[in-house]
């Protein structure tokens, strides 16, 4: 076996990346034990991967920690309602019907909107259906322009018989 052509066959690459077969990781496991020149190969292959890494990595925004820590202050604070007696209020005739108004804080510096997984199911359901629909759709306009042709062919050849027939009693 050529220790270079082994290199360069793309197997340490598929190894660092993760997507070997449980063989082929034994298989190079053990060459890398017998040959330094594979050892060699991926710790340069391990350390370049490791650098495109850190090149491409985005930082988080500066002030995410905090958010993760007063959210995290907000849970510790968060008053146990399973042991909080409940109380209703009373029952009012002709009073103010108005109900008591919850407000949801948003958050405006998040650029993404959470969507519930049933919707995306949905989302996805409607758009495989109307890529069929589409696919109806030209087949059945293709379907009736043939037709078309063919009853212009067909009434051509009719008047074409009808032609002859009328020659034929003169």
């Amino acid at each position: 076996m050529k220790i270079n052509e082994y290199i360069e066959s793309g197997i340490l690459e598929a190894y660092v990346l993760g997507s070997t077969s449980e063989a082929e990781t034994r298989e190079l496991l053990f060459l890398k034990a017998k040959y330094p020149q594979i050892q060699e190969a991926l710790q340069y292959l391990e350390m370049d991967m490791e650098r495109v890494a850190q090149k491409m990595s985005i930082p988080p925004p500066p002030d995410l920690w905090l958010k993760i820590e007063s959210h995290l202050n907000e849970l510790a604070e968060v008053p146990d309602f399973d042991t909080t007696p409940v109380r209703r209020p009373p029952n009012r005739k002709g009073g103010d019907h108005r109900k008591s108004r919850q407000f949801i804080e948003v958050d405006a510096s998040s650029s993404h909107m959470r969507v519930h997984k049933i919707w995306r199911w949905l989302f996805i359901g409607v758009f495989i259906l109307g890529k069929i629909f589409l696919g109806f759709a030209i087949y059945f306009y293709l379907e009736n322009r043939q037709l078309k042709q063919e009853i212009i062919k067909l009434k051509s050849q009719l008047e074409k018989y009808e032609n002859a027939k009328q020659n034929q009693q003169l």
